[in-house]
């Protein structure tokens, strides 16, 4: 779907605003295990962004997010049951996986508890959610960002009380 450039620009050439742009689904891991990692990139001195509860909603996602992701060295994506649900978190995968491509930017996958072959096949939550999108024009590019995504290599971690 995504063009990847043979001549990516070196490292040196670009300037980072961030190390880590934060990519989840807030009702599903806001106040629990993105609240941890946060804390914990932070008091590693990793400058992380992560989106703000009262950043504006809307039908696309709005400038101050895709100039964080475009400016993050990595995109750390936090895939849990309801990512897929959120058109906003599809747009944000877009943006990430074409970063990716163009731009040479490091994406780490956190598949937390959400099955990382359910996502690749997308299946059960993945292909209801789908469903539910399918009048939107952009619902092949969502479904080519996601299956690239879950097809990196990344984490696969159980929903735990204390994560």
């Amino acid at each position: 779907m995504y063009q990847k450039s043979s001549l990516l620009p070196s490292p040196e050439i670009i300037r980072w605003s961030y190390d880590v742009f934060l990519s989840f689904r807030g009702e599903d891991v806001r106040k629990t295990f993105v609240d941890h990692l946060y804390t914990a990139l932070q008091q590693k001195a990793i400058h992380t962004f992560k989106d703000d509860e009262k950043l504006e909603r809307g039908k696309s996602i709005s400038p101050v997010l895709v100039r964080a992701i475009e400016e993050s060295r990595i995109a750390l994506i936090v895939f849990s049951k309801n990512y897929a649900n959120s058109t906003w978190c599809l747009k944000e995968l877009t943006k990430i996986m074409e970063c990716k491509n163009v731009k040479g930017q490091i994406v780490l996958p956190v598949f937390y508890d959400v099955d990382p072959s359910t996502m690749r096949k997308q299946k059960r939550n993945y292909e209801e959610a789908f469903g539910n999108h399918e009048d939107c024009f952009k619902v092949q590019k969502w479904r080519a960002a996601l299956e690239e995504a879950a097809n990196l290599s990344g984490w696969d971690l159980p929903n735990t009380a204390n994560a």
